[in-house]
């Protein structure tokens, strides 16, 4: 090496600055520096199908989740709104993550879903839900979540009904949707909206538990 030249090797950056000032550490994330500003504002600006969908707006992470919430609530009607909440939160992930199309996330193998599983962990600390859902309640939300992608699949991203069925299965019985992609701003309003109901009615903040029963 030439005298007097010194080469400086920094540790790639591994955390990601929010709007609401936090400092999230994506290898270490810890549930104080997540808040659900963040998550709504992130998410409702991520676009699912890599956003070749059609319509003027991208259909978002934000709506689906939304929505995600809903079925699952159809499917159960009594479910536990700490369970609903789980639902609403289930790709909460994704606002620092993007989200990535299932063929991705194959491809990058098991140490993508280990990182991804770690993030999701540390949401679920913040906003008091089990870091780990019961089975059966990991079932529904993945059955609410694949009802969601059927009317987004045929509506949105061009599948056929014949298609849609062979990937997602058909949507529970007596649930229909006909999608209106919002534009971000909606889209993250009508998030926190129905946090702060579940949050409310899960027994973290103070409303009453009824709320959470009532659907848009």
């Amino acid at each position: 090496m030439t005298k007097g030249l010194r080469t400086s090797r920094k540790e790639p950056r591994a955390w990601q600055r929010m709007l609401s000032g936090r400092r999230l550490d994506l290898l270490d994330p810890s549930p104080m520096d997540i808040e659900i500003e963040d998550i709504a504002h992130g998410l409702a600006r991520v676009a699912r199908w890599n956003g070749q969908t059609t319509g003027e707006h991208a259909f978002s992470v934000a709506q689906h989740s939304v929505v995600v919430e809903e079925i699952c609530a159809h499917i159960q009607p009594d479910l536990d709104p700490r369970w609903r909440l789980a639902a609403l939160l289930h790709d909460a992930s994704e606002y620092v993550i993007g989200d990535m199309i299932s063929p991705f996330k194959a491809a990058l193998g098991v140490d993508y879903k280990k990182f991804e599983e770690r993030l999701e962990t540390a949401i679920h600390v913040r906003f008091g839900i089990p870091a780990k859902a019961p089975v059966p309640i990991k079932k529904l939300i993945k059955q609410a979540d694949r009802a969601c992608a059927f009317f987004e699949a045929t509506q949105l991203a061009g599948f056929t009904h014949a298609e849609a069925l062979e990937f997602f299965g058909a949507p529970p019985l007596g649930y229909d949707l006909t999608i209106d992609p919002l534009p971000p701003a909606q889209a993250q309003s009508r998030y926190i909206q129905r946090y702060n109901v579940l949050s409310e009615a899960a027994g973290f903040a103070s409303a009453s538990a009824d709320a959470a029963f009532d659907t848009e």
